[in-house]
C-alpha cells in the first residue's frame, strides 16, 4: 500500500509539472483566436536560439544563447536582443500575415524569422515573397539549443565514462560500486550482445569503443530530450543533421574496415555469370549508402514522432477548449512519455547493433 501511495504521489507531481511547464504556453496560444497546432508543435521540436522554459513565447522564462554571426567580421551578442526586440507584423503580396522579430542593440540591422537570421534591407525591413524572406543572410555560427545540448550531453558522457574508468584504474578488477555498478552490465551488453555477436570474434575488440560511444551518445541525449523544461533538454536526435552525422560515421568505419572479401562481393560477386555481375555492381554500390541512410531516418523519425504525439495529445484540450478533455489526453500523453523512456534506450541499442552488423559484414573473411 505504501508503494502504491508513493506511485500515486509521483504521478500527481508529474501531472502538476506538465500542467505548469507545458500547459502554460499552450493556454497562452489557446487564448488567441486561432490555435495553430502544427505551428505550435514545430515551435517546440525545432532548433532555436533560446531555451524556452515556461511562460509566453516572448517574455517568459528563457535561457538566451549566444549569437555568432559572420558578416563583414564577426559579431557576438545574446539572442535576447532578438527575442526582446521589436515584433513586426507584415502582409506579403500573397495577403499572408507574417511576424518577425527585429533586433535591437547589437542585433540592430538583423531580423529573426522562424529561427533564421536575415539582414534588413536599406529601408530597414524584411522583404517577403509569399512566406519566404528574400533578404541576404549572414553566416550563422550561433550556439543554438541543439548545439548547447550536444555540448552538454558530450560533457556528461565524458564525466560519466572518466568516473567509471577512474574507479577501475584505482581499484582494479573488483566488484563495482556506485556508478560503475550501474554501467558495467550495460557496457558488457554492448560488448557481448552487440559487438561480439555481430563482428568476427578476433576483430570485434577494436570496434567496441566506437559502438559504446554511439550507444551512450544516443541514449543519454535521448533521455535529456525527455526533459525539455531544463537547460540540456532538446530534440537533439530528432535533428536530421545529427542523425546524418552519426550515420556518416558508421559509413566511414564500415568502408575503411572493408577487406578484400567485402569489396570483392561488391565489385565482382563470385559464383554468378559475368553479365549478372555487371548488372549487380551499381546495386551493391547503392546498398553501401542505403544502409546508413536507413540508420539516419530510423533514429530521426522515431524520436521526432514521440515528441509530436505527446504535443498533439495535449493540444486536444485547447482545440476543444474544454478542460474535461484533460482526463483523456493527459493519461495518454503520460503513457507515451513513459514509453519514450524505453524508446530512448532502444534507439541507441538498434543504432549500435545495426552499425555492428554492417561492420561485421565488412570485416568477415571468405568462407570456403
Amino acid at each position: 500500500m505504501q508503494q502504491a501511495g508513493k506511485f500515486s504521489s509521483l504521478l500527481q507531481i508529474i501531472v502538476f509539472a506538465l500542467s505548469f511547464f507545458v500547459f502554460q504556453p499552450f493556454a497562452k496560444a489557446a487564448e488567441e483566436e486561432n490555435f495553430n497546432v502544427g505551428e505550435m508543435i514545430m515551435h517546440h521540436i525545432k532548433d532555436a536560439h533560446e531555451w524556452h522554459i515556461t511562460g509566453p513565447e516572448h517574455g517568459g522564462t528563457s535561457v538566451y544563447l549566444p549569437v555568432i554571426l559572420h558578416d563583414n567580421g564577426f559579431k557576438f551578442f545574446s539572442s535576447k536582443y532578438f527575442y526582446h526586440g521589436k515584433e513586426v507584423t507584415v502582409t506579403s503580396k500573397d495577403s499572408l500575415t507574417l511576424h518577425y522579430m527585429e533586433g535591437v542593440g547589437p542585433a540592430k540591422g538583423y531580423a529573426l524569422y522562424h529561427e533564421e537570421i536575415y539582414k534588413l534591407n536599406n529601408e530597414g525591413v524584411l522583404h517577403f515573397e509569399g512566406e519566404h524572406p528574400h533578404n541576404a543572410s549572414p553566416t550563422d555560427l550561433s550556439v543554438t539549443k541543439n548545439v548547447a545540448s550536444l555540448l552538454l550531453g558530450s560533457l556528461l558522457i565524458l564525466v560519466i565514462m572518466l568516473t567509471v574508468a577512474g574507479f577501475y584504474r584505482k581499484n582494479g578488477a573488483v566488484a563495482p560500486k556506485g556508478l560503475a555498478k550501474f554501467l558495467e552490465p550495460i557496457i558488457v551488453m554492448v560488448r557481448d550482445d552487440i559487438a561480439k555477436a555481430n563482428i568476427d570474434k578476433h576483430k570485434y575488440h577494436k570496434y567496441v569503443p566506437y559502438l559504446l560511444t554511439i550507444f551512450f551518445f544516443i541514449w543519454i541525449n535521448n533521455m535529456l530530450g525527455l526533459i525539455p523544461i531544463i537547460p540540456g533538454g532538446a530534440n537533439l536526435t530528432g535533428n536530421i543533421t545529427i542523425t546524418l552525422f552519426l550515420a556518416f560515421c558508421t559509413l566511414l568505419v564500415t568502408v575503411f574496415s572493408g577487406n578484400k572479401n567485402y569489396w570483392g562481393h561488391i565489385f565482382w560477386m563470385p559464383g554468378i555469370p559475368v553479365p549478372m555481375k555487371i548488372f549487380m555492381i551499381p546495386i551493391e554500390l547503392i546498398g553501401i549508402f542505403t544502409k546508413p541512410f536507413a540508420l539516419m531516418i530510423r533514429l530521426f523519425a522515431n524520436i521526432t514522432a514521440g515528441h509530436i504525439i505527446v504535443l498533439a495529445l495535449i493540444s486536444i484540450i485547447f482545440i476543444n477548449k474544454n478542460i474535461a478533455w484533460a482526463g483523456l489526453s493527459v493519461p495518454m500523453a503520460l503513457f507515451i512519455s513513459v514509453l519514450e523512456i524505453l524508446v530512448a534506450f532502444l534507439q541507441g541499442f538498434l543504432f549500435a547493433m545495426l552499425s555492428a552488423l554492417f561492420i561485421g559484414a565488412a570485416v568477415e573473411e571468405a568462407h570456403h
